[in-house]
């Protein structure tokens, strides 16, 4: 009897990871190539389909593909398509029209954020929850808002953009073309801007002054705050103090049973949770205290973006079973 999979591709600005996956949330498979993000949709997926082909057959005849999903940035779940995604030249695309031209099977899109909130419901940190926000600390912030077990998408399938919600109207730009989004300053690019503004108005010694801004990442910062780093430190104390503001806003609005942290940045685990949690449990109104969880997302780092992926397709297949 032959095993069913579904195809979860993940594209990137750099490179475009896809896998097969089952129903239990194992990879049998993955593999990357390059995005190349100066050319079109198009020609990304007249690529991406040999290679597809290549690694279904290199596996047994014991498995049958029974859907596709995709996250993409700016990728709309309603229309099929990605809107004029930032670090891709694609404009508008219908990608789930170019997948019908490749792949007799179902196929879906959404923005990689709502993708590792439907992971983590399936197969990761969120199983057995139906209401809970999954936080996606990259260079970016991202965010899946999952209410009465279903994602939300509103009524243009762009809700849940958490990170753009506004910590302070004067304050950072943002790519967006505001300012002040949370995004700005919870998010691993955010963390970098707070340590060169801390290294600009303060004294202390921080190995993180021999860093130019393009050599910083959040993993040398956690690596200077574990060595005692005043600056690091207090990095991480501003970013989980702004983070857990705007995460109480959103509570106020949901009422999850957990806030679920992905990417980067959460791998520095309670540097950034008990920051967060703290400032996140003083601005909240009192009848959701002590009740929300802030917890590290459950899915494998190496091929979080492609489970969360497939886990799309297989939220939409399971749906109609």
């Amino acid at each position: 009897m032959k095993i069913d999979v579904t195809l979860g591709i993940d594209v990137g600005g750099t490179n475009t990871a896809f896998g097969f996956v089952d129903v239990n949330g194992k990879c049998i498979a993955e593999s990357t190539i390059p995005t190349k993000a100066n050319n079109s949709a198009v020609d990304l997926f007249a690529r991406l389909k040999p290679e597809v082909d290549k690694l279904f057959s290199s596996l047994s005849n014991s498995y049958t593909l029974k859907g596709i999903g995709v996250g993409a940035p700016n990728a709309n779940y309603y229309r099929g398509t990605v809107e004029n995604p930032p670090n891709l030249k694609w404009g508008n695309v219908n990608i789930v029209e170019i997948l019908k031209q490749y792949f007799d099977v179902p196929a879906a899109i959404t923005n990689d954020a709502n993708a590792s909130a439907i992971g983590e419901m399936l197969f990761g940190a969120a199983r057995g929850m139906k209401n809970f926000i999954v936080i996606t600390l990259g260079t970016g912030l991202g965010s899946g808002v999952v209410v009465d077990g279903k994602l939300v998408y509103g009524s243009d399938g762009f809700a849940g953009e958490i990170g753009h919600t506004t910590f302070d109207p004067n304050g950072r730009q943002c790519g967006c073309g505001k300012k002040g989004c949370l995004e700005t300053y919870a998010s691993a690019t955010g963390i970098k801007r707070t340590v060169l503004e801390l290294l600009a108005l303060k004294n202390d010694e921080s190995s993180l002054r021999e860093s130019c801004f393009n050599e910083l990442d959040s993993k040398k910062i956690y690596d200077a705050a574990l060595a005692g780093d005043k600056i690091a430190w207090e990095a991480f104390q501003f970013t989980g103090k702004v983070l857990g503001l705007k995460l109480a806003d959103a509570i106020a609005v949901t009422s999850p049973e957990a806030i679920i942290l992905f990417g980067g940045l959460a791998l520095a685990g309670n540097l950034i949770i008990e920051p967060t949690k703290k400032s996140m449990e003083e601005n909240l109104f009192h009848v959701f205290r002590n009740k929300v969880k802030i917890l590290q997302s459950g899915l494998p780092e190496g091929n979080s973006a492609v489970l969360g992926a497939s886990a799309l397709i297989w939220n939409e297949i399971i749906k109609t079973r």
